[in-house]
């Protein structure tokens, strides 16, 4: 009897354990394998993830924009950022861009010195205009070496007024296009605080051709060259002294910059038939004003040599100096400028600047002060990078032999000095 009492709790004990474990283990009376179940669940509307708001891809663009504009170069080998966009310009018309700019540092360690940048560009118009290149500036360990690049090809209808001030002072201009290749390197070694010391090589090609549907435009064009030839190459070597304490260089906002240049171009690495020399000044001055303002001066000269040919002449207007003015309308073989420009941080990533400055183009047997010419404009800046801006700037300049007001747009990268 008490044999089978016990044979009936041990029974009972065996019944509850099996109970109180997981309802997940189960084990069949036939089997001797335990195994897992897990139930099937079917999708359904509050299983299933929230879809993403339509407006998330334009967040993601602010976002990355927003992130651009703080320098991760400590934080990522290279710190890049692109950005398309449409633009106009009194030689161009309007056209495409897409702007690509980039911050890195070979000497991480020492964290006052500025970031080396680079800047690659491609843009197209509706005229047929077209240009792609790269500029930078790299920095060494302690900045005790610098490399300065940039290079670019362009094609482009273009306008030609003559040579010297009396030819482009007229309003009668013919066309051509002109397709130029540039590139210029150069190398410079630091010798005392502020003080550099370097070479450089540089070559230049532009080659001119009729214009589509032409009606005698080249034929007058090759008459103002004044039996010049209408395309010219020639490789250069330079020597330069530079004193800077710029901040940034692309984009400085405090100290100094100056720069002398002399170089040659050799008879025999060109098709000049002739040696030439030319002659380079640069004296440049940032100071901080109030809150997110900055004074910019410019002074700049440029001196060639006699018998150096129109391609390669000094001239007045562009995207850095004298703008406003046809890039080439004003050449001669020399040409002096003297610019003032207050920037200034409107909002976040948006600035504004406003700039006055004079200009003279000339040859060495007939300067006259009375034909210097004005330059004053506005533009916008939006900074792409951090302290790497693109601008759009609208100058306006003098009025030429029929009282038209000279006036145009600008969109580049980086300041215009």
């Amino acid at each position: 009897m008490h044999r089978r009492i016990a044979i009936f709790a041990l029974l009972v004990a065996i019944v509850s354990t099996a109970a109180a474990q997981n309802d997940s283990i189960l084990v069949n009376g036939r089997d001797t394998i335990a195994y897992s179940y897990t139930p099937i669940t079917f999708p359904n509307a509050a299983t299933q993830p929230a879809p993403k708001p339509k407006s998330e891809a334009w967040q993601k663009i602010v976002r990355y924009f927003t992130e651009s504009a703080r320098d991760k170069s400590f934080e990522k080998k290279v710190d890049f950022t692109f950005i398309p966009g449409i633009y106009y310009s009194n030689s161009t018309s309007a056209g495409l861009a897409l702007v690509a700019a980039g911050l890195y540092r070979l000497d991480r360690e020492n964290r006052t010195l500025p970031a080396s940048d680079f800047s690659i560009y491609a843009t197209v118009s509706l005229t047929g205009f077209y240009r792609v290149g790269v500029k930078g500036n790299n920095i060494f360990r302690n900045d005790r070496r610098r490399i300065t690049y940039d290079a670019e090809f362009y094609s482009q209808p273009t306008k030609f007024w003559g040579l010297g001030y009396d030819a482009a002072r007229r309003g009668d201009y013919v066309r051509y296009n002109g397709s130029r290749c540039s590139a210029d390197i150069r190398y410079l070694e630091r010798i005392a605080k502020g003080l550099y010391i370097g070479v450089g090589a540089d070559f230049d090609y532009l080659y001119s051709r009729k214009v589509r549907n032409d009606e005698g435009d080249y034929d007058r064009f090759l008459g103002r060259l004044g039996g010049e030839k209408p395309s010219y190459y020639a490789l250069g070597a330079s020597l330069f002294v530079e004193f800077d304490t710029r901040d940034f260089i692309p984009n400085p906002a405090r100290g100094v910059y100056i720069s002398l240049q002399g170089k040659i171009r050799p008879k025999g690495t060109s098709d000049i038939g002739r040696t030439t020399y030319y002659g380079r000044l640069v004296v440049d001055y940032y100071q901080r004003l109030w809150r997110g303002a900055i004074l910019a001066l410019d002074l700049r000269g440029e001196f060639n040599s006699n018998g150096t040919p129109w391609t390669l002449y000094a001239s007045l207007g562009g995207s850095h100096n004298m703008r406003g003015y046809y890039d080439g309308r004003y050449s001669d073989l020399c040409a002096v400028t003297l610019q003032a420009e207050l920037r200034q941080r409107i909002y976040k990533r948006l600035g504004g600047v406003v700039w006055g400055g004079a200009g003279n183009c000339f040859s060495y047997d007939n300067f006259a002060w009375r034909n210097t010419l004005p330059t004053y404009g506005v533009g916008l800046r939006f900074e792409l990078k951090r302290r790497v801006n693109i601008r759009l700037d609208y100058g306006f300049g003098g009025k030429d032999s029929r009282g038209k007001l000279i006036h145009g747009a600008v969109f580049s990268v980086n300041e215009a000095f």
